[in-house]
């Protein structure tokens, strides 16, 4: 019965991470330690590199502040954006290369955040990437503690696409639990 049905078409491959060059595009960064970067970072940091890609790599802190205070989808109060930037640093720690070298640089003198221009290709094609896959961002800041809840009584909110996938407490890795546990599907 089967050999009625008409051939199916052929898959098509999705990219990947693995399609990105290993080679060094400058500061011992690769396009694959750009991706990987770009993937981890809150939304907000990548909203920002985003925005500096697309001026050419360089803007002023002002800026970037009075684009981000408003933006439509990824808004950042003002006085919050260094703090958002410092996913960037805490993420290249951990998958950047082993020198002392960053993805977006910071110059308080002249009130300026830049990308050094070798690495702004490597930029454009983890953000190329990052458009066709997007379920390869992380979409959520990281696991917090939920507004209004004591020290002692820490109630966790799990990423939502963990609860949706059926995520336990067990399997959260939480340490301290409440009676609304952490991944509680509803």
């Amino acid at each position: 019965m089967a050999s009625s049905w008409p051939d199916a078409p052929a898959a098509v491959p999705r990219p990947g991470a693995e399609s990105l060059s290993g080679e060094d595009l400058g500061q011992g960064w690769t396009e694959r330690m750009i991706f990987d970067t770009v993937a981890a970072v809150v939304p907000g940091a990548r909203a920002v590199l985003r925005r500096l890609v697309e001026v050419g790599g360089t803007a002023s802190y002002e800026e970037v502040q009075d684009r981000f205070a408003v933006h439509p989808e990824t808004p950042i109060d003002p006085k919050r954006i260094g703090g958002t930037l410092t996913s960037i640093r805490a993420v290249r720690r951990r998958v950047g290369p082993d020198n002392r070298s960053n993805l977006l640089e910071r110059d308080d003198r002249r009130r300026i955040y830049w990308i050094e221009p070798a690495l702004l290709e490597g930029l454009k094609r983890a953000f190329d990437l990052a458009d066709a896959r997007p379920d390869l961002l992380r979409q959520e800041a990281s696991l917090t503690p939920e507004r209004g809840s004591s020290p002692d009584r820490t109630v966790f909110s799990a990423l939502p696409s963990f609860r949706a996938r059926g995520g336990t407490p067990a399997q959260c890795g939480l340490r301290r639990r409440t009676p609304k546990d952490c991944c509680a599907i509803s």
